[in-house]
Order: structure tokens, then sequence, then C-alpha cells
């Protein structure tokens, strides 16, 4: 069966697609390394509730292919090093279970993916493909020809830093792909995350599980603060996420709305 072609037109971008997040070069929608490394470090330098640490970022097409891997430190030793692989798997894991019409965090997934969870065990799917995660020389590590870039790393990780990735596109939200962020606290990482997509443009959000229709995939602390006597450990809505500390609950409630 034929597929028909489409030109789509992005800025000055053209590509040829049979849709407009299967273009023939599978990252035009979305941004590179220079585009990500200058939102991450802005988000980076915001107010995160976390503790101030440098961080990685990956962006994934709706492929999951690697498109753009950077990170915000003086060099690729300046934030965790085990954070650029978990960076990919989030943008990995938000791109997989997030669809046209309904976004999901990696956030949101914490919950549900405990034992007696709706998702159980899905934190087991889709390994990591080792020899991208560690190919390559590791001084290219986070810079535009990084080993992963080009290659599907896989992976699942459910915890805050996981956004799927929506742009404007013919009057319509069109999901493109995903970010992922990690450096930090899972709660800073989902605000950074945040931060960075908002920054790159590309949160037109169709809608989420969340309650706040401003920010339908936002991090949902339903748990409460780990040291708290208030803390049930259990999600009442089944999408929560723990509280790193008594500040970032009110940070992501002040977040950026997503675009209309």
């Amino acid at each position: 069966m034929k597929r028909t072609l489409t030109i789509l037109t992005i800025g000055m971008a053209t590509a040829v697609a049979a849709s407009p997040v299967l273009a023939e070069d599978p990252c035009a929608l979305l941004p590179g390394h220079g585009s990500l490394l200058t939102a991450l470090t802005s988000a980076r330098n915001g107010t995160n509730g976390g503790f101030n640490l440098d961080m990685w970022g990956t962006v994934v097409n709706r492929d999951g292919i690697v498109c753009a891997v950077a990170f915000t430190g003086a060099d690729r030793g300046s934030q965790w090093p085990g954070s650029r692989v978990i960076s990919a798997q989030k943008a990995n894991t938000a791109n997989a279970f997030s669809l046209p019409g309904l976004a999901l965090s990696t956030a949101d997934l914490y919950s549900a993916v405990q034992p007696g969870g709706s998702l159980y065990g899905l934190q087991h799917s889709n390994p990591v493909d080792t020899e991208v995660a560690y190919g390559g020389e590791a001084a290219d590590f986070g810079q535009s020809d990084d080993p992963m870039v080009g290659h599907r790393l896989g992976g699942v990780n459910v915890f805050g830093g996981g956004l799927a990735l929506y742009a404007r596109i013919g009057g319509k939200k069109v999901l493109v792909g995903a970010i992922g962020v990690s450096g930090d606290s899972s709660c800073a990482d989902h605000n950074i995350a945040w931060l960075t997509r908002h920054n790159l443009g590309l949160d037109y959000v169709p809608a989420g599980v969340g309650p706040d229709r401003l920010r339908p995939d936002n991090i949902v602390y339903d748990i409460g603060y780990a040291s708290s006597a208030e803390s049930s450990g259990a999600s009442t809505s089944g999408w929560g996420h723990p509280a790193c500390n008594g500040v970032v609950a009110g940070i992501a409630a002040n977040l950026p709305a997503v675009k209309p």
C-alpha cells in the first residue's frame, strides 16, 4: 500500500513526510544540540527546588530516535555521569507512553508502577540498548555528535524528568517526541524539564491525567512529603509522585501553563 506524501513547511524548513512526525529527516521537527543546551541551561538556573546541580538533557523523536544530547556543566563530569543515560530513558518513556491526545509525564507513572499498581511491571519492559548507551568515545558525550544520536536507546524510567513534546503544526497540536532531564532530585528534574520544554516552545499539550487543566501532564503531589506525618504513602489519584521536600509542590503549581 502506498502512502501519500505531504509537504510540511515549518519556519524556513521544509520536510517531506507521510505525517508531520515521520519526516524524511527524523529530527526535523525537534531542537538540535545548541537549542537544547540553551533551553536546558536557562531552566537549570531557574528556581527548581533541588540541589542546584548541573543537568543532562536528551530529546527523542516520535520513533524514539535520539536527536540531541546536552549537559549544562563545564564538562561531562560536572553532572552525574549516570544521568546521561537516565535522561535518554526518561525521554524514551514519555514518548513511548504519550499519545497525540494524551500526555503522560514520567512523574505520572510513579505510583502506577508500584507493587499492586495498575501498571506494575512497566518499568521492566523496553530495556536499554547498552551498545547505544555506552558505545562511542566518552569525549563526545553531550556534544552534537553524542554516540546516542541517531539511535534508539529504549529504556523506561518512572520518576520525574520526562515530558512529551507537542508542536503546533497547521493549527493542530502534534506530538513530535519527548525530552528527558536528569541530574538533580526527581522533583527538580521534572521542574527543569518543564521549563526546558517551555523555553523550546514545544508545550502545546492537549490533555493529561493531572487535575490542573493549565498543566495537564504536571507532576501530581498527592502522596506527601516523605518526612511528613501526613504522608500516607499512597496516591489518591493513582498518578502521584512523592514530594522531594517541602517546597517542590509550590514550585510545580506555578510552572508556566501549557500553550493553548
